[in-house]
């Protein structure tokens, strides 16, 4: 399903939106402030189409200041069809720009182009995973933009557990992993410590456990 968080005032616009983008091939978040579209950031949506000019501020501010780290895509909505803000949105990296009012068809068209190139792009490098974001190129997990302090060893059992994400991996797999990193004796109760600190950084509802076989960490995409 792609995800998609529309940022827009005109409750005209959104409502038409919202009978464009339907389930099961699309799912729509709303926001008619930047407020609200902040709280809805962590729902990790594949695509934002982000109005301009908002009431509680601008939309190129917005995308500088919480976008554009988490490499989110963004197309602008906007009245607007100067030059120099077309330009300045695309310069930002921005993936598309379109001005109102637009053809709905010009507009489903251009978010499935978006899809479709993030899609045959290795920098899906990165899972998401509830509130983490897990870089598997700079093996790092994030939540909300900040990289979260993890031992190295923790890291490697995370990286196993995202390599392997929506799968089950079996205790001995973990247990395997901190052999091979540390190359001493682990015993069985070592990944139950382990699991139990790297939760406390990542939050409980991140990695589950798999009655009678290990651990299983689903990403948003099986979702």
């Amino acid at each position: 399903m792609k995800k998609i968080l529309l940022i827009e005032d005109n409750r005209g616009i959104t409502e038409g939106l919202c009978d464009t983008f339907t389930e099961p091939e699309y799912e729509l978040l709303t926001a008619g402030n930047l407020k609200e579209a902040g709280a809805l950031l962590s729902e990790h949506p594949g695509l934002v189409l982000l109005d301009v000019s908002l009431p509680d501020g601008n939309g190129f501010d917005f995308y500088s200041e919480r976008l554009e780290k988490e490499k989110t895509p963004v197309i602008f909505l906007t009245a607007r069809d100067e030059e120099n803000d077309i330009v300045k949105g695309l310069e930002l990296g921005a993936e598309d720009y379109i001005t109102k009012p637009f053809s709905v068809r010009e507009l489903v068209a251009r978010v499935n182009r978006v899809f479709l190139r993030r899609k045959s792009d290795d920098s899906s490098s990165v899972i998401h995973a509830g509130s983490i974001s897990y870089d598997m190129d700079k093996k790092e997990a994030r939540r909300a933009g900040q990289v979260i302090a993890l031992s190295s060893l923790e890291n490697r059992i995370l990286d196993l557990l995202f390599t392997n994400h929506d799968k089950a991996v079996s205790r001995n797999a973990v247990l395997d992993c901190i052999w091979e990193a540390t190359g001493n004796d682990v015993y069985d109760h070592t990944v139950t410590v382990y699991m139990k600190r790297i939760r406390a950084k990542l939050g409980e509802d991140v990695i589950k456990t798999v009655k009678g076989i290990g651990y299983r960490v689903d990403s948003d995409e099986a979702l």
